[in-house]
């Protein structure tokens, strides 16, 4: 089986957010795939919704062995680990959050489905922050 690169996005604004990163970054490494490159973990404001947390972020690229569709589900798995038990979908809003873990990239590839958008159209041309981390680790 071939393996993929796929780049993540990663942020946590809940109780020790830098400790929520590592911890995430810790599970995907044991369950996912290695870590190839890590951006600089960066403190940023909320986007898209009030709060008065601000969020440690960071960006990885990985290599895997997973479908989009699989990643995507032990990624959801990592998050329900660590206490994220329903994703700012469910809300119909953003929210502050233990965790949150993005797939930005995956190959060159587009993946569209209900689930899915590959790229991540938002975190890839619509936020600063998060272009200037996907920029560290392409």
């Amino acid at each position: 089986m071939s393996y993929s690169d796929v780049v993540l996005l990663l942020g946590s604004n809940l109780n020790n957010p830098q400790k929520n990163i590592r911890t995430a970054l810790e599970n995907i490494e044991k369950k996912i795939g290695a870590i190839i490159v890590k951006s600089e973990l960066i403190t940023t404001e909320p986007v898209g919704f009030e709060s008065s947390k601000n969020f440690c972020n960071i960006a990885i690229k990985i290599k895997t062995q997973f479908s989009p569709i699989n990643l995507l589900n032990e990624l959801k798995n990592i998050e329900k680990i660590m206490g994220r038990t329903k994703d700012s979908s469910h809300f119909r809003t953003y929210q502050d959050r233990i965790i949150d873990i993005d797939i930005i990239l995956y190959n060159n590839i587009k993946f569209i489905s209900k689930k899915l958008l590959i790229p991540h159209q938002k975190n890839l041309f619509e936020r600063d922050f998060a272009k200037e981390l996907i920029y560290q680790v392409k």
